[in-house]
């Protein structure tokens, strides 16, 4: 599979599944919003049922003989840092990507166009001046 087609594939799936929990559960599928409730909140409701599919959907996805992989050179613990440092934004957002990016956005919702615009140039600007100063230390 080509990785275009992967990438739209992807995207059809995530937006099935984020239409899916709003018209099927009223929900909004925030992936932070989901895991914070099996996590910290301990449900154990359709919370844990997606992502359980999130989770085997990637290791099926990383067991087929796919000719696209994804390989980082970036050491795994500056990843976990990174991911830490992620699920903090998130929360203090009181959003994610997928809360806000798509969800939102497709609610027209004012709040999430914000936050979409905020931590899109916050991306753009920590990886073009932070990057490749971090990676000079390692």
């Amino acid at each position: 599979m080509e990785f275009v087609g992967s990438a739209l594939l992807g995207g059809m799936l995530i937006g099935l599944a984020a239409g899916l929990a709003m018209i099927g559960l009223g929900r909004i599928a925030g992936v932070s919003g989901i895991t914070a409730a099996v996590v910290i909140e301990r449900q154990a409701g359709w919370q844990r049922w997606f992502l359980f599919g999130l989770l085997g959907t990637a290791l099926l996805i990383s067991l087929l003989p796919l000719s696209v992989r994804y390989v980082s050179n970036t050491p795994w613990w500056l990843l976990i840092v990174a991911g830490l440092l992620v699920g903090m934004g998130t929360r203090l957002g009181n959003g994610c990507t997928s809360g806000h990016g798509i969800c939102g956005l497709a609610r027209f919702s004012p709040r999430s166009l914000m936050a979409v615009l905020t931590f899109m140039a916050a991306g753009v600007l920590v990886a073009t001046l932070l990057r490749p100063f971090l990676l000079n230390l390692l």
